[in-house]
């Protein structure tokens, strides 16, 4: 199995419908541990990505603070070596202003001598930009990570299973950035999320419901393929004992937005009990997503299946939609587009302005300047919205 999972990370097979998470294209090959190979024959790996703090003190602000005053630290430290470099070039330009005559040819050409990139620049870059790889386990390795392991104790650290390299209708099986923005602003309002009765839609690997789990009663973290839900359930037993503390529970269901009704089919994996039907009916007060929002079809679907269920729901609820802009040439356009996003945009937008004399939808758009308790590179293509669902009858 070692060497199928080398050659598949030394010789990676890229097709016109493949796409490759960046959470996994900044991780260096060596440092994947291929762990099985999933029912469709994928290779699985396994990744640990570290919590900047204990679960096991979510009472307590004193991260939370650290955490900004080392950001805030990092930031003076960049901007001062910034002015030092600026300051440098100033100098420099003021010396060869001088001698410039110097640097003539024969011809009374200027000889430009390029200036090598000054350590200072690299230093404030390395301080002000967050490192995207995350802590990961190599096989036969273990010794390499002993320290890191040490460090890493049981409750600041999320295992997670996941695949890499995948076709467009396998994309839940990876990792991906807007689910850290998500994970980030839960563990930052944990107070919110608190004891709560919570659904996720397309769930993939997990990782969010495992957060949200830290700190709510119940997820149903729900998504649709027996191999992606058995690979969350897999993430979910890993996780378990970041959730214990809190008495926190996921259970992995089987949703799919492209049908009206819940699987009840007890011969189906992952299919509901008509009590868990209820138990979500009756108690859910927030809704999530992350990263979803990649296909118009898709798109149309999950604000189709929201409405549904935001109308069931007994109480009225808060829909939490994480997401990242990603942006292409388009030869119909001639331009960089984001047309997925803009998709996004109008049916949320329709959304808002729906006037069914039922529901009522208020949106809010979460600026993501809160803390960030994993780490990953936190873009600006990123964006967090915030939904309200109320009813009206």
């Amino acid at each position: 199995m070692a060497d199928l999972a080398e050659k598949e990370m030394d010789n990676p097979t890229f097709r016109s419908d493949t796409v490759l998470s960046d959470v996994h294209l900044h991780c260096p090959s060596k440092r994947h541990l291929m762990v099985r190979l999933n029912a469709v024959g994928q290779p699985v790996f396994l990744s640990y990505f570290k919590l900047l703090w204990s679960t096991e003190d979510l009472a307590s602000g004193k991260h939370v603070r650290e955490i900004t005053t080392g950001r805030e630290q990092q930031c003076r430290s960049g901007d001062e070596l910034c002015d030092k470099d600026r300051s440098n070039v100033k100098e420099e330009g003021e010396l060869n202003s001088k001698g410039v005559e110097a640097l003539l040819d024969d011809d009374g050409d200027l000889e430009v001598v390029r200036r090598p990139r000054s350590a200072s620049n690299l230093q404030a870059e390395e301080l002000l930009r967050d490192i995207v790889c995350p802590v990961i386990l190599m096989k036969g390795k273990e010794d390499a990570f002993e320290d890191e392991e040490q460090e890493c104790t049981c409750s600041d650290v999320v295992k997670i299973e996941h695949t890499m390299a995948t076709p467009l209708e396998d994309v839940g099986k990876q990792v991906w950035r807007a689910a850290f923005l998500l994970a980030d602003y839960i563990l930052f309002q944990r107070d919110t999320f608190r004891g709560c009765s919570v659904l996720e839609l397309g769930g993939g690997t997990g990782i969010t419901s495992i957060i949200m789990g830290t700190v709510a009663k119940r997820v149903y973290c729900t998504d649709v393929g027996e191999d992606l839900l058995a690979m969350c359930e897999q993430n979910v037993a890993l996780n378990k004992h970041l959730m214990e503390p809190g008495g926190g529970e996921v259970k992995v269901k089987d949703l799919d937005w492209l049908k009206d009704e819940f699987c009840t089919d007890p011969e189906t994996p992952y299919s509901w009990s008509e009590e868990e039907i209820a138990d979500l009916l009756d108690h859910c007060s927030v809704i999530m997503a992350a990263d979803v929002f990649y296909d118009d079809d898709l798109t149309a679907a999950l604000f189709r299946t929201l409405y549904r269920i935001t109308h069931n729901l007994r109480n009225s609820c808060t829909v939490y939609l994480a997401l990242e802009k990603r942006l292409n040439f388009t030869l119909r356009h001639m331009d960089i587009t984001c047309e997925a996003y803009s998709h996004f945009r109008n049916t949320l937008n329709d959304l808002e302005n729906l006037q069914d004399g039922k529901m009522k939808y208020t949106v809010e758009h979460i600026k993501p300047d809160f803390c960030q308790f994993l780490v990953y590179e936190r873009i600006e293509q990123l964006e967090l919205w915030k939904i309200m669902a109320e009813h009206l009858t």
